[in-house]
């Protein structure tokens, strides 16, 4: 098994963790796909692998729900959003996938976002990288399905992860245990897929019961809120912090 990221010393940890668990071979790289140069690295890594399921789940989002023009450092978190959201999974199935043809057999799961189903304010960069991410991934399925591939586009909401932030699973916000369980069954059935039963409940009420306007109204107002909260608490951190000063 081949894990790629940016942190080796997370990545030692996770091979650790799957070695000891699955009795399984791993090998690691390095690399922050935040950057353009570092393909070629990664495929002097695979040359002697045959790769059987390639997972592209790297991604990025914002620190806090954000209007266009005041994200920080805008220009920046544009190009970085890009590359690790969109350049990298065009670039590690460009690796990936023609010895897979050669072979014809091969699963390439590309990990895109319920927020890539309909705009989502305040999140707009995010949500419109995940909308690549389905759109790329539907299309190259129909291209190479023919030749024995699967691509699938997969579609979450809320999982328990450090990205959403949630610590407590309920049934809406599973575990990503469970929700890779119930995703992984979904394979080879569909090349779009929300993953999880009530996660394709959640997809089918926003994107066939309500309508798309009423979607994108609800998605800005709580983000709206959400930027609010976090403001207003980054003011009072703030505020502690300078009277700490002033008091030492």
């Amino acid at each position: 098994m081949m894990l790629i990221s940016r942190s080796q010393e997370k990545l030692d940890d996770v091979a650790r963790s799957l070695e000891e668990q699955f009795k399984v071979e791993t090998r690691t790289i390095a690399v922050d796909f935040g950057r353009m140069d570092i393909y070629s690295k990664i495929e002097e890594g695979l040359a002697d692998l045959e790769i059987g399921v390639l997972v592209n789940n790297v991604g990025v989002s914002y620190p806090y729900p954000e209007y266009y023009l005041h994200i920080p450092d805008l220009e920046n978190f544009i190009t970085n959003t890009i590359n690790v959201n969109m350049t990298s999974v065009c670039q590690m199935t460009r690796l990936v996938l023609p010895k897979m043809v050669e072979r014809s057999k091969g699963v390439v799961l590309n990990i895109s976002s319920a927020s890539g189903m309909y705009p989502v304010p305040l999140l707009t960069v995010y949500s419109a990288t995940k909308a690549f991410v389905d759109f790329f991934s539907r299309g190259l399925h129909e291209e190479y399905r023919r030749q024995g591939i699967i691509i699938q586009s997969v579609l979450p909401f809320f999982v328990v992860t450090k990205m959403t932030r949630i610590r407590k699973p309920t049934l809406d916000k599973p575990t990503p245990e469970r929700y890779v369980a119930a995703e992984l069954n979904t394979v080879g059935l569909q090349n779009q897929t929300n993953g999880y039963f009530p996660h394709a409940v959640m997809g089918w009420v926003t994107t066939r019961l309500v309508p798309s306007s009423i979607v994108i109204f609800l998605g800005a107002r709580m983000n709206r809120l959400q930027r609010s909260g976090y403001l207003h608490r980054r003011k009072l951190r703030e505020q502690r912090n300078g009277a700490s000063l002033k008091t030492e």
